[in-house]
């Protein structure tokens, strides 16, 4: 499941220093040479892949940056410090462009990776440098030069963290509309969703999660028969799947139980191995249930189910629990970035040694 996310930011790179002309003077020296430094070097930008981070989404609140200038040189043959680097986080994956020319500057793919985009203005030189033994009291510099100055462009395929399943109507579109940015069609009647929508979850300032709103899969889907399955090679991509199960459905014949059954069996037959992925079981619609009911009935349900894995319950169209939720799949989703970070460090050690 992909999606094109982009960014344009403007980065600046720092000046570099001026150097200076100065001459050396003290007590009992007469005539003292010339002792003007070199300014320091202007600092640079680059961008760091960060495996934590999955979107570009915090680039559309800070737009700017620019790293610190070189400082002017002093007397004493002192050289100016340099500016600091200014070191962006990136998602893995973005590839990044000069947005008035359309180079590609460079594609970041693994983590820690550190890709240049702006380079920080050379020192200037001081007045000691210009000394020979024509030109003894040399009475010049030069200034620092100034940074490169970038509008940059970053785009990336962004990969589903979490896949939402169930039928038609089970309230996915509402709930990714809920809890994202998204804003897929909503209506009372079933495949509202003809094409999968993505939504970025953002919980906290760098933390947020790709959510995928899958059309509504039905009984025969295997054999082709609905929506639903042609994108379920997508969702065997995600980290998570939410299993939603309208557990008041407007037709009182209609069992939740035999709705999650559905659904699952379908699964299995289109791949064993996706059926075994970690599946919450999220029951929607508790509003429409009385408040002295909603336990018991989502009891009995998780009871005949046998569910053995997580359950939550929630409110979509209200936002009942839906926080609780995205806080949940946030700490799961870390979880599972730091596991996968952990192994390929473990794999590149073994390469190493090897």
């Amino acid at each position: 499941m992909k999606f094109v996310d982009e960014a344009t930011i403007k980065v600046e790179a720092g000046k570099g220093g001026n150097g200076i002309v100065s001459f050396r003077r003290e007590k009992y020296i007469e005539l003292g040479g010339p002792d003007g430094g070199d300014g320091g070097d202007g600092g640079s930008v680059y961008l760091v892949g960060d495996v934590n981070l999955n979107t570009l989404v915090d680039f559309r609140y800070s737009r700017r940056y620019k790293a610190e200038n070189g400082e002017p040189g002093r007397g004493r043959r002192m050289t100016g410090r340099g500016g600091d680097d200014l070191y962006i986080k990136v998602p893995l994956g973005t590839m990044v462009f000069d947005d008035e020319t359309e180079e590609q500057i460079g594609d970041v793919t693994e983590h820690e990776q550190v890709l240049c985009v702006a380079q920080g203005g050379f020192h200037g030189i001081g007045n000691v440098r210009f000394k020979s033994s024509t030109n003894r009291a040399p009475r010049q510099c030069k200034p620092g030069t100034p940074g490169e100055a970038r509008t940059l462009r970053m785009e990336m395929k962004v990969l589903a963290d979490v896949g939402l399943l169930g039928l038609p109507n089970a309230g996915k579109s509402t709930f990714i509309s809920s809890v994202s940015g998204a804003r897929p069609k909503v209506a009372n009647y079933p495949f509202t969703t003809l094409y999968p929508n993505l939504g970025v979850v953002r919980v906290d300032v760098n933390r947020s999660f790709v959510v995928a709103d899958i059309p509504g899969i039905i009984e025969g889907a295997a054999e082709g028969a609905g929506l639903g399955i042609q994108f379920l090679k997508h969702v065997s991509r995600t980290r998570l799947l939410l299993h939603l199960v309208d557990v008041a459905p407007p037709d009182e014949n209609e069992d939740p139980v035999e709705a999650i059954r559905v659904i699952e069996k379908e699964m299995v037959r289109f791949s064993p191995e996706l059926a075994d992925y970690e599946r919450w079981l999220v029951i929607n619609k508790i509003d429409l249930l009385a408040e002295d009911e909603r336990d018991h009935v989502c009891d009995d349900l998780v009871k005949r189910l046998d569910w053995k894995g997580k359950v939550f319950k929630i409110s979509a169209i209200s936002k009942l629990g839906t926080q609780e939720l995205c806080y949940k799949i946030m700490d799961y989703v870390d979880a599972q970035k730091q596991l996968a970070l952990s192994e390929d460090q473990e794999d590149k050690a073994k390469i190493k040694e090897e």
